[in-house]
């Protein structure tokens, strides 16, 4: 196990007291027992929350002639459905609430405790509630909140822990900024926790969603968190990329510095930052796909599943003929009854955008462009296109032949080397030759007889009938063929064979 440094856990004891203290106040509230003309116990702890919060709401309006019977006012507005109270009740329940925040004898509120990190006992003094103007006609004295009190404000609010790593993120650049590397290590370790928090509460929200969306009510709600949530962890997933770049530069810097050779230790809390901050980064990176998740597949689903439960529960003879036939409607109640069942409305329309499409150009080809090759069974009897096809076909079984038989036709490249040679390199720029040779090979071995199927009458027939008494064999290869741009093709080993009746 670790060792742990005492006094670095230790190190601010007396801010975390602090804050402590602040509470202070409404606890000695929780210890009075008022009751009201009923017996029921005032909830003074409550009504002292209640009070600050008026303070505030006071504040942030500008209202600066806060006093005891303006507070008595609201406490009676707020308590009525609540507490039967007589009226100088609440200007003395007003009256022990400002004097638990502000004594009458003028002084701060103090607390006492005993300072673990200096060993010593220590004493805090604080402010919740301030005089903030006298009216010497009426002789009335004003209130509003110190700035203890307003600490006091923010660190009950739901907020405060919904951005705790982003306050720790800040907190960590002003440390990697002033050198303070132990303490940051310390803030990165907080971090990981806060990450871990974010973990268990998005797993939470994932649940709730599945089980609590049973309208479209509660689904846009859900759906606006969601986007909250998502929209704070870029936030954060953007500050975790520049508070890295930054781990990094002042690594560079301390290396550039010699500081890995003069200052091993400060060196190595750096290595161990950047180690950590990675680690934490992605865990939080695995958050922000957590969430990009729920809103794109869980939420979606909850959604339709409150659609189809809705569709299970609906009967068209009860919701809809029975509401036309058993109530007299008028026509424009029958149209909005119908309008959800009619088709939606549907126009074609043609975009200018079509003319820059691509286009094939054909003019002044013999050669189609097809998408496909024609079977070796399509008939050719009345196409023109077909008759020239085959044509073509036996013209370059021909050339085969010829180069077959003077050595140079062995395989498919020493084919089309031939071709070249003879000057008709032409031929394998088109599409035919390729659709010839796919062929071939999936119809291989090829004899004679292969062409004469129904007399003779497919575009390849005459191609295979100048084999005769020989069998064509076409096998493919792992190679490519590219020698045009348009196509290629693979490698393939062909041989011809003589039959057994005689040589070749």
């Amino acid at each position: 196990m670790e060792e742990i440094d005492v006094q670095q856990l230790m190190d601010g004891f007396r801010d975390r007291v602090r804050r402590i203290a602040l509470f202070d106040p409404l606890y000695d509230l929780d210890r009075k027992r008022e009751t009201d003309l009923n017996g029921t116990r005032i909830d003074m702890k409550g009504l002292g929350l209640l009070t600050l919060l008026f303070f505030f709401e006071q504040k942030l309006i500008r209202n600066n002639k806060i006093g005891v019977k303006e507070l008595a006012y609201f406490l009676k507005d707020a308590t009525k459905q609540v507490y039967v109270l007589k009226d100088e009740t609440y200007e003395q329940l007003a009256r022990t609430l400002i004097q638990t925040f502000r004594p009458t004898t003028g002084k701060k509120r103090s607390y006492t405790f005993f300072d673990w990190e200096t060993k010593s006992e220590q004493n805090i003094e604080y402010s919740i509630l301030k005089a903030n103007n006298f009216d010497a006609t009426a002789n009335v004295q004003y209130y509003t909140l110190d700035e203890d009190g307003l600490e006091l404000i923010f660190a009950t609010k739901e907020f405060y822990s919904e951005f705790q790593l982003s306050i720790n993120q800040l907190i960590l650049r002003k440390q990697l900024e002033k050198g303070e590397f132990k303490g940051a290590l310390r803030q990165i370790n907080e971090m990981r926790i806060d990450v871990e928090t974010l973990q268990e509460r998005i797993t939470k929200l994932k649940h709730e969603i599945q089980r609590s969306i049973i309208s479209e009510e509660t689904f846009e709600r859900y759906k606006e968190l969601l986007d909250d949530i998502y929209t704070r962890l870029e936030r954060e997933d953007e500050e975790f990329k520049e508070l890295r770049d930054f781990v990094k530069e002042t690594r560079a810097r301390l290396y550039a510095e010699n500081i890995h050779q003069k200052e091993q230790k400060t060196y190595g809390y750096v290595l161990k930052i950047n180690r950590e901050l990675e680690e934490v980064h992605y865990e939080h990176t695995q958050l922000l796909d957590q969430t990009l998740h729920l809103k794109n597949t869980t939420l979606i689903t909850a959604q339709e599943s409150l659609y189809y439960t809705g569709m299970q529960s609906f009967n068209f003879d009860q919701d809809i003929v029975s509401r036309i036939v058993s109530t007299p409607l008028p026509m424009e109640a029958m149209k909005g009854i119908l309008h959800p069942f009619l088709k939606v409305e549907e126009n074609e329309f043609w975009s200018p955008l079509t003319v820059l499409a691509e286009q094939n150009i054909v003019e002044g080809r013999d050669e189609r462009v097809e998408y496909h090759f024609y079977e070796v069974d399509d008939d050719a009897s009345g196409d023109p296109y077909k008759l020239w096809l085959t044509e073509k076909y036996k013209e370059l079984m021909s050339y085969f032949l010829q180069a077959y038989e003077e050595g140079e036709a062995n395989c498919l490249s020493d084919f089309m080397t031939y071709l070249e040679n003879n000057d008709l390199a032409s031929i394998y720029e088109h599409r035919y030759f390729y659709d010839f040779w796919i062929v071939l090979h999936q119809r291989s071995p090829i004899t004679n007889e292969t062409g004469d199927e129904e007399d003779n009458n497919t575009i390849f027939g005459e191609a295979f009938g100048l084999l005769g008494s020989r069998t064509l064999k076409v096998i493919e290869t792992s190679s490519i063929i590219q020698k045009v741009d348009r196509y290629s093709i693979s490698e393939m080993i062909i041989t011809l064979e003589e039959d057994e009746d005689g040589l070749f």
